[in-house]
């Protein structure tokens, strides 16, 4: 039986500060390809604000403006990812949800269903903040958080977090040099979760303390979360492709590889 997957992905891993990053985003995309052979994979990608500013320079600063720009660069940003899709022979179809869309029955039940549709016809869900309107969000949210909450609700098995941040450190690593990644985590402290959050990249909204409210989030509902590197996806080829865990950070006590 094929496992249910979330795959999001940051914007620091396919844009270089508001650049297309073409050899990481070609590599990504044969990756989601490939993953879609064993798995039913759905996307939650990043990117549309830094897509919108490659196109128009707006003052990142003013609310108004990131709104103005993720609207300019989700369509371009679908875009792109269903150009290369193509070359695998597959292509993705564009969903934008926001925190409201967790809180109505309704509204929750009939994501699901479209995603459900679009899984069993094998076309990839392609998932963003709607980030025009969900301003809240837009200045204090984040991709982690929403992907979490798909793979809850969407009834997925496991996320997969690609980013800039290969793993969970037992210290930092930008100050101690012997600091070293965690393989499997458990269960988050308290106070990990209490630290303030730290973007990868001038579009970015998140770091590692999303990322950790994510998999707590998971830990707590019974589903299991990998943190691993999108620069290099060897790492989460041999998990997802597999069955092997050769780096990056599980957070879970019950997921199989196999």
């Amino acid at each position: 039986m094929k496992k249910r997957i979330v795959i999001k992905v940051g914007t620091h891993v396919i844009n270089d500060e508001g650049v297309l990053c073409v050899q990481r985003f070609e590599k990504l995309v044969a990756f989601l390809s490939s993953a879609m052979e064993q798995h039913e994979v759905i996307l939650v990608s990043s990117g549309a604000v830094s897509t919108g500013f490659s196109k128009i320079k707006l003052d990142k600063k003013i609310v108004s403006n990131r709104q103005a720009l993720a609207a300019i660069g989700q369509p371009y940003l679908i875009q792109n990812y269903n150009e290369y899709l193509q070359k695998h022979g597959r292509f993705g179809a564009q969903l934008l949800l926001v925190s409201d869309d967790f809180d109505s029955r309704k509204r929750t039940k009939a994501a699901r269903d479209a995603i459900n549709t679009l899984l069993g016809n094998g076309i990839l869900p392609i998932i963003n903040d709607n980030d025009t309107t969900a301003v809240e969000e837009l200045v204090f949210g984040d991709n982690d958080q929403l992907s979490a909450h798909v793979t809850h609700f969407f009834d997925a098995d496991l996320l997969v977090i690609l980013s800039d941040i290969d793993g969970y450190y037992n210290a930092d690593p930008k100050k101690d040099k012997n600091a070293k990644v965690i393989s499997n985590v458990e269960k988050i402290d308290e106070k990990e979760l209490q630290e303030s959050a730290s973007a990868g990249s001038q579009f970015g909204t998140g770091g590692i303390v999303t990322k950790l409210k994510a998999a707590d989030f998971l830990l707590k509902n019974g589903r299991s979360m990998l943190l691993a590197s999108g620069f290099d996806l060897s790492d989460v080829k041999n998990f997802i492709l597999e069955g092997r865990h050769s780096g990056g950070t599980l957070f879970s006590s019950t997921y199989k590889l196999k």
